[in-house]
């Protein structure tokens, strides 16, 4: 059954195989098919070069590239079925589409104050590296005219801007997501390269607004200079329209949708989309493409407050995810590497590689010199401004959409934009290797705090959030802490935002990137943000607390080394982690559970396996929430077993007692029996519990507790509602306690927190209190024993060799 290749007489849907119909003649579920083989190999071949640190640009562009005529298309037959001539029209429709909302998210965040602020040397970074490789392209546009078939047919002014335009981009999202990957972002060189780009950005779609008003619809078809002209002239009428008149208009609509009205009028945001489309088709009726109304709108919309935001819920996940893909695939599908053929032709693929590297590397290279950075940081600098991906890709496919750029030249720069982005991450971390960490890590703990005396104590605390639920309860905590007497807390929040594919996190990287490592985050201005560094700040007029707010974004894999590398710099004495559940009763008793994911909780453990000082994680079931105790003052339970993390839970209990409004109570138990294991551990527990009972004598309640069922006793304390916080050590050392080493035959539902700590964070065994648990980091206790197997080899242990191992224990005192 042969199929017409008039798009007008095709279906949209199929009556079904079984009235005879085929519904890959049918355009819609065609479609579909497209879609799901596009979004099925590009998301196999993102996790494929995953490991490599590669942008999801390069997968989206190479499974084009094999869905298309240089691989798969070579079959005649699977090109005819999934994707006919006559097909893809309606791709590449659905694809601009796709496009078009895209850069309305670009211009909706894309925070033009950034461009002003940046600086004379990374303006100077910038224009050396478009002007040089813009230049050169010109150059290689001639060769190009004299040695491809067809080439010579373009006129000269719109072939020369758009080769010009073609090696002289750098892709910001893209380079935005390399840095963060590879830790520079905060780096003299990341920053630099930010700003550059920031501003490369703003010129590339300048360039690109004049090649599209110069280029003709076609080969042979020349447009006067003054249809040109006109077409500037009309682009400039219409973005001072959209300055003048649409930008106030749309304050007026966000300061409607503000917070205090509750809602987001749904009126407004489907007003809103509906001017993306507007505004598309204003330009592309004037003459420049669509997709620069739909940015220029996107600039209109102001970025303070939740409309912004709003707006970005709405529309971000379905374009990028779904429907930029297949505009990126469309590219591939369009790019035929038959087409270079013969010497003549990959000789010129080198040509275009060679100049397009040399002049962007070296522009960059020679300025960054001149301004004094060191040669491996302009080299780099150079590598990562040789960055294309996004816009190179929306260049060519303008250029082939207006003929500009024929088969075989579009194929030879689609395998340079390839090429350049693939190679940035690996050349980089070849020549630019960032000062890493000390060998010679100090292991801070609070007992080291707590034993200096005199007027210049200063407690260091790095408390991590996920979001605005955490704030409370972290205050409450860090507050209980905060010592009357000689002590000064120093408090550093670091707020972890998980770097993802999306364009919004890629633009709070954009806005956060001046200070801090990873980033003091002063230029963010939305809602959320406003909120917790309110809070904060008014914690900050309390007394002796100086609270620093950074941010870190980063992907989960990697976000432990962020946490652990400020905590270092910063000397932070304790690092507080938010646990990944929160939970907490409302009405009828009823347990909630918020979950934000496994991936933090890998996060957790992490830190807790490489951080360079003592660690807490905070299992909040309303801890310093209003009405979560009914008096002002707060009731603090430290359950004491022995060992490293009990003496570390001790002295935190210390610090909480010199606070007027915490009462801490402290809970100790004892064998039933006695208990060979216990005894080396027995004296130096000894030692700690007398020196805190001689020291808080009277300020803070002291019970002993004989136990034969460990779960029952415990259990009992935390379902009895009379402590806001539980505060108990993991347990982690060699030689636990045999008390805690019973509960090894019960299943723990989060290893990471220890067998007590286990017990009163899991779900279901009505827990009322929140819990805090402490370990005390140290490179001895790293390699953590099984709570089973000290059970059953501590015995022999001790037998055989008599003190071994007291040498050990003494250095976690």
């Amino acid at each position: 059954m042969g199929v017409n290749n008039n798009i007008t007489s095709i279906k949209t849907s199929s009556n079904g195989v079984w009235q005879g119909d085929n519904p890959l003649h049918c355009s819609f579920p065609l479609l579909i098919v497209q879609t799901t083989l596009i979004l099925a190999l590009t998301r196999f071949l993102a996790f494929l070069l995953k490991p490599l640190r590669q942008p999801k640009v390069i997968a989206e562009i190479l499974g084009g590239v094999l869905l298309g005529p240089s691989a798969l298309g070579r079959n005649q037959y699977y090109l005819h079925w999934i994707f006919p001539s006559w097909s893809m029209p309606l791709l590449e429709t659905v694809a601009s589409m796709g496009l078009l909302f895209f850069l309305f998210l670009v211009g909706l965040e894309l925070d033009l104050s950034s461009i002003r602020r940046t600086g004379r040397r990374a303006f100077l970074i910038a224009f050396s590296g478009i002007s040089l490789p813009f230049i050169s392209g010109i150059g290689v546009a001639f060769v190009i005219r004299q040695t491809v078939d067809g080439a010579d047919k373009v006129g000269y002014g719109q072939f020369l801007v758009f080769m010009g335009v073609a090696l002289s981009i750098t892709a910001f999202p893209v380079l935005a997501r390399i840095l963060a990957e590879l830790k520079l972002l905060t780096t003299t060189v990341g920053e630099t390269a930010m700003s550059a780009a920031a501003f490369n950005d703003v010129a590339a779609w300048i360039l690109l607004a004049l090649a599209v008003a110069l280029a003709g619809d076609g080969p042979g078809e020349h447009k006067s200079p003054l249809i040109s002209i006109w077409v500037l002239l009309s682009g400039v009428a219409f973005v001072a329209f959209m300055v003048i008149v649409i930008r106030p208009t749309m304050k007026w609509v966000a300061r409607r949708c503000s917070p205090e009205r509750d809602v987001v009028d749904e009126a407004y945001i489907c007003l809103t989309l509906a001017g993306v489309m507007v505004s598309g088709f204003i330009t592309d009726l004037i003459g420049i493409h669509s997709i620069f109304g739909a940015f220029i709108f996107g600039l209109t919309i102001p970025k303070e407050g939740e409309f912004a935001e709003r707006l970005m819920e709405r529309i971000e996940d379905f374009v990028s995810g779904l429907l930029l893909p297949l505009y990126f695939a469309s590219s591939g599908l369009k790019t035929d590497v038959a087409r270079i053929s013969g010497g003549k032709a990959w000789g010129l693929l080198v040509l275009v590689i060679t100049t397009a590297c040399a002049g962007k590397i070296m522009g960059t290279f020679a300025v960054a010199l001149m301004f004094g950075m060191a040669m491996r940081e302009s080299l780099a600098l150079g590598f990562l401004m040789n960055t294309k991906g996004l816009v190179e890709l929306i260049v060519l496919n303008i250029g082939k959409e207006k003929k500009v750029l024929n088969d075989e030249v579009f194929a030879i720069l689609v395998l340079m934009a390839l090429f350049t982005t693939f190679i940035t991450t690996p050349s980089v971390m070849a020549v630019y290797k960032p000062a890493g960490r000390s060998s010679a890590l100090t292991h801070r703990k609070l007992r080291d705090f707590t034993n200096i005396n005199g007027s210049k104590r200063e407690l260091r605390i790095l408390a991590c959030l996920h979001g605005l639920g955490n704030v409370p309860s972290l205050i409450s905590l860090i507050e209980s802490t905060r010592s009357t007497k000689k002590s000064q807390l120093k408090l550093f929040i670091m707020h972890l935002v998980e770097l993802t594919e999306r364009s919004s996190s890629i633009i709070t990287v954009h806005r956060a990137r001046r200070n801090g490592l990873p980033f003091i985050s002063r230029l963010r201005r939305g809602d959320w943000h406003d909120r917790v560094a309110g809070a904060f700040q008014a914690y900050n007029q309390l007394g002796r607390v100086l609270v620093r707010p950074t941010t870190a974004i980063s992907p989960l894999l990697t976000m432990h080394e962020d946490i652990c590398h400020v905590a270092e710099i910063k000397r932070a004495t304790i690092i507080v982690l938010p646990f990944h559940k929160q939970q907490w009763r409302g009405e009828g008793d009823q347990e909630t559970i918020e979950n934000v994911g496994h991936g933090w909780r890998l996060v957790n453990q992490r830190v807790l396996k490489n951080a360079p000082c003592s660690v807490a994680v905070l299992v909040d079931r309303g801890f310093g929430t209003p009405g979560h105790t009914a008096t002002s003052t707060q009731s603090v339970c430290i359950l004491f077993f022995g060992g490293a993390d009990d003496r570390e839970a001790l002295e935190l209990g210390g610090l909480m007692a010199e606070h007027p409004t915490v009462k801490v109570v402290v809970v100790r138990f004892v064998e039933d029996e006695g208990c060979d294991s216990c005894e080396r551990n027995g004296e130096l527990d000894e030692t700690a519990m007398a020196e805190f009972r001689s020291k808080w004598d009277g300020m803070v309640e002291y019970t002993e507790k004989t136990t034969s069922n460990i779960v029952e006793d415990v259990l009992g304390l935390g379902q009895c509602g009379d402590y806001d916080l539980i505060v108990v050590g993991k347990g982690q050392g060699r030689f636990p306690s045999l008390m805690a080493a019973k509960l090894a035959d019960r299943q723990a539902e989060h290893p990471e927190l220890g067998p007590i700590g286990d017990l009163l964070a899991s779900s279901g065994c009505q827990i009322l209190s929140s819990v805090l648990v402490i370990q005390q980091h140290e490179p001895e206790l790293m390699e953590e024993t099984p709570v089973t197997k000290v059970v059953q080899n501590d015995s022999e242990k001790l037998k055989g060799d008599g003190n071994a191992g007291v040498g050990e224990i003494s250095k976690v005192v």
